[in-house]
């Protein structure tokens, strides 16, 4: 049993390690030849897990080389477009100035449900509406409605807008992260005064970041 732990943890060590090399994309971005290396790695990561009497190294060996293969085959469809439109397909417009492309959604397989979602989840009831709802290479629908039906932007408004900077989170789960307290310019003094206007502690407080306007969020 304890043999089996070991091995359970080595294996699953590894994966995570090949899971990094390959990127940090969300199973539904996985374009293709991801999406065949991530099935590939699970099942040949079952079968030294699954079986004691298998050597550890047998499977070890088979994760990296399908590791090492995704990798090269990503780094020529990087430098080749006709591999990667092979590999990855081109963009589908689906709709096209409110009109649905009936050929399009029957070559890709995409319902009026699937459509309707998509729409739905981007916040668009009315098809009509939709400039272009493009079904794109990791299997994700875009979707564009025409300016007129699109929120006015400050810009549009004629209005200026405040500078937007990237908060630095200080203080996460109360844990301090010292990195980040540097990185802001902020020093332990300001740090405790400020948790101190706050009636609080490093270890109570579960969020605390700061930006570069010095707000902070608490």
């Amino acid at each position: 049993m304890l043999i089996t732990i070991i091995r359970t943890i080595v294996i699953y060590g590894l994966l995570v390690l090949a899971i990094r090399l390959m990127g940090k994309r969300q199973l539904g971005q996985l374009d293709p030849e991801e999406f065949v290396a991530t099935m590939q790695i699970a099942n040949l990561a079952s079968i030294p897990m699954g079986d004691s009497s298998i050597p550890v190294l047998w499977g070890i060996v088979p994760i990296f080389g399908v590791i090492a293969m995704e990798l090269v085959l990503s780094g020529l469809a990087w430098q080749s477009i006709p591999l990667r439109r092979w590999i990855h397909g081109k963009p589908v417009i689906l709709v096209e100035n409110g009109k649905l492309q009936t050929q399009a959604l029957r070559r890709t397989r995409i319902t009026m449900d699937d459509l309707c979602r998509e729409l739905r989840g981007s916040q668009v009831l009315d098809i009509q509406s939709v400039q272009y709802a493009i079904l794109e290479t990791n299997g994700s629908i875009s979707v564009f409605q025409f300016p007129k039906y699109t929120p006015a932007s400050a810009k549009d408004a004629g209005i200026q807008a405040s500078k937007q900077t990237l908060p630095v989170t200080i203080i996460s789960e109360g844990q301090l992260l010292e990195a980040n307290l540097r990185l802001s310019g902020k020093s332990e003094a300001w740090l405790q005064k400020t948790l101190a206007e706050y009636a609080s502690t490093v270890k109570d407080t579960w969020y605390l970041a700061v930006d570069q306007s010095n707000r902070v969020v608490f």
